[in-house]
């Protein structure tokens, strides 16, 4: 990832900031809303915007609110887009080689309900389509909203982050951990995240039965 991230970088550093925040949020935003991160995964963008703020482009704190926002907005529209029209939807063509996955995010979200929702954010094809799905099934937007901010907060300050650490590698400690090392944040974290959901829904579900 290193050398397409960089050449990217040394694109974008060219740019205003006003431009990158634009363009993070845009692609970020349209990967839910859109399904275009079948194309361009959000997190790349994201990551990306991290890498320009640990160089002195932008502002790290604006990109993280940047990310978040389009993050959590562009899943409340992908879920008013399966509310809506649903399944016309997932009659597109870009969907037609994915059957499967299609079925295992139904059933993913089918056991898991809003939890789902979190832990899509963290796969590129579950986060593209489960809130489509969502909004399919009629799961009211009152228990989807908590779930897609959660998803959108954690998931925004990792990928970020993990931006701005590999940004720094590349100037101070590539020799050492070089990009792998802001992955291997990413996934701690991600881990821990996701062991305390399921941990708190499984204790849900025994204090209801």
């Amino acid at each position: 990832m290193s050398g397409v991230v960089s050449e990217l970088v040394h694109t974008i550093l060219g740019a205003p900031p006003w431009l990158v925040y634009l363009l993070v949020a845009a692609v970020v935003f349209a990967e839910d809303a859109l399904f275009v991160g079948f194309v361009l995964p959000g997190e790349t963008a994201a990551i990306i915007g991290g890498v320009t703020a640990s160089l002195g482009h932008t502002s790290y704190p604006v990109v993280l609110c940047v990310v978040v926002a389009a993050a959590i907005v562009g899943d409340s529209v992908g879920y008013e887009v399966g509310r809506l029209a649903g399944p016309r939807v997932l009659r597109l063509g870009v969907f037609a080689k994915r059957g499967g996955k299609l079925d295992e995010a139904r059933d993913f979200l089918k056991r898991r309900g809003g939890a789902a929702v979190f832990l899509a954010r963290w796969t590129a094809f579950f986060r593209a389509v489960m809130p489509a799905l969502a909004g399919l099934s009629e799961m009211r937007y009152r228990v989807f909203l908590p779930w897609n901010a959660a998803g959108g907060i954690a998931w925004g300050a990792v990928v970020v982050t993990a931006g701005y650490l590999a940004g720094t590698s590349y100037q101070r400690v590539a020799k050492w951990i070089g990009t792998g090392g802001a992955v291997v944040v990413g996934l701690v974290v991600l881990v821990a995240i996701g062991v305390w959901v399921l941990r708190r829904h499984r204790r849900e579900s025994r204090q209801g039965a």
